[in-house]
């Protein structure tokens, strides 16, 4: 099982796009694979003849688990075919490095480009085969190594061309295997189901948000600013231009449009609030880029596609990238670079009647900003020096800032602009 986006450390094989005994061409997309952000096809770059499939459909695999046997056409793939089944893929660790399988037997040369290439061994279906110098394990040494902490650099390989194979593991000191297991956690007793209850698989965009947005709570310092917004200047462009739009058979805007398109016009404006913690914790990287991640709610989960440089564009142009965006996350069809590497999120469920919430920032992003109804509101209007209650259209808008690059003062001016945008909303479209 391949990388198939950058944060994946699992697939779940949706369909099987060759069968067995087909012919593998270099290029040639073999599976769907579901990640955790979209559906994927999984190419190889091998030839050969798909001779085996390992992994089912609806069945989770590690990544550099073993998901198929390719090999030439005929060719006995009985041992290798043993080896790994005596592991599930499914409970299979993923390698430092995801590599093809070595061959049964020793590894043929490469033939010269003006000779006949050699016939492939059977290989299990990877990523890509390990080049040179790479050490030598078979998949399932290199699982039976990581389940008990050894070191497979330290082991010297009994196998065809010194590959280290099952045995030479389960060989290795038992004082090394012994200190490993006493390392690791105690195994997460079952729930106690009542009747009527199920248990029902996670999928993987769920499992995935669980881990990122556990990890954001505990190591990212949240705080919170809130504010309202009167919308009637904002409501009332919008149907203006809206109605423009629609006689010039445009898009509509949105009023989720009009915000992403002031919080981009703010942190243009407050660049410093548009900057992320650097990896090793100890810098900051500024962004000369405005970049909103937008989140779109799923059946599944959620997903955030980036609006790229969104300070740069128009309204309409925001309001159909948004859309076609949205539509392409929920067919899980969007490419990696298509939800990676924002640098502010939004996210809104104004339309679910939410009044406000509080959002999880996105590490590495240093905010998100969380929108809810737009909904008439009686408020007080001064008015000739007295006070007036007057029923308006009002938006609270709630800012989560991490700490170590927003701190309260630099937050607050930031959602001061994003909230000046909504007021006067012609300064949108300067």
């Amino acid at each position: 099982m391949p990388r198939l986006s950058p944060t994946m450390e699992e697939g779940v094989v949706v369909k099987w796009l060759k069968q067995e005994g087909d012919k593998i061409a270099p290029g040639d997309v073999v599976a769907e694979v579901e990640t955790d952000k979209a559906n994927m096809d999984f190419p190889l770059e091998d030839e050969g003849y798909l001779l085996k499939i390992l992994a089912a459909p609806g069945q989770t695999i590690k990544l550099g688990a073993p998901v198929a046997i390719l090999g030439a056409k005929g060719e006995d793939f009985t041992a290798l075919l043993k080896e790994t089944q005596a592991a599930p893929a499914t409970t299979a660790k993923p390698a430092a490095e995801p590599v093809a399988a070595a061959p049964a037997e020793a590894p043929v040369p490469a033939a010269p480009a003006t000779q006949t290439p050699a016939a492939p061994t059977a290989q299990v279906a990877q990523a890509s085969a390990a080049p040179t110098g790479r050490l030598l394990a078979s998949p399932l040494a290199r699982r039976l190594a990581a389940e008990t902490g050894i070191d497979l650099r330290v082991l010297k390989g009994s196998g065809p061309g010194g590959r280290i194979v099952k045995r030479d593991v389960e060989s290795a000191p038992k004082q090394t295997a012994q200190l490993a297991a006493s390392a690791a956690p105690a195994p997460t007793a079952a729930p106690s189901l009542l009747a009527g209850d199920e248990l029902q698989p996670l999928s993987m965009i769920r499992r995935t948000a669980a881990k990122r947005l556990i990890e954001a709570k505990q190591t990212v310092p949240h705080f919170y600013l809130t504010s309202e917004v009167d919308m009637e200047a904002a409501m009332s462009f919008r149907e203006q231009l809206n109605q423009a739009s629609t006689a010039a058979g445009g898009d509509k805007v949105s009023v989720n449009d009009l915000i992403l398109k002031s919080l981009a016009r703010a942190l243009r404006l407050v660049p410093r609030a548009n900057m992320s913690i650097a990896p090793d914790g100890q810098n900051a990287i500024a962004h000369r880029r405005v970049d909103v991640s937008v989140a779109v709610a799923l059946e599944d989960g959620l997903i955030t596609p980036v609006v790229r440089g969104a300070d740069q564009k128009s309204l309409g142009a925001i309001a159909r990238e948004v859309r076609e965006l949205a539509q392409r996350g929920r067919d899980k069809k969007l490419r990696p670079e298509e939800y990676t590497g924002g640098t502010f999120s939004l996210t809104n469920l104004g339309m679910y009647g939410i009044r406000e919430f509080y959002a999880i920032i996105n590490p590495p992003e240093s905010g998100i900003l969380a929108v809810g109804q737009v909904e008439k509101r009686a408020v007080v209007i001064e008015r000739d020096g007295k006070d007036h209650i007057e029923v308006r259209r009002r938006l609270t808008l709630t800012l989560s800032c991490d700490h170590r690059i927003v701190d309260g003062a630099l937050g607050a001016q930031l959602l001061a602009k994003v909230v000046e945008g909504l007021r006067e909303p012609m300064l949108l479209v300067l």
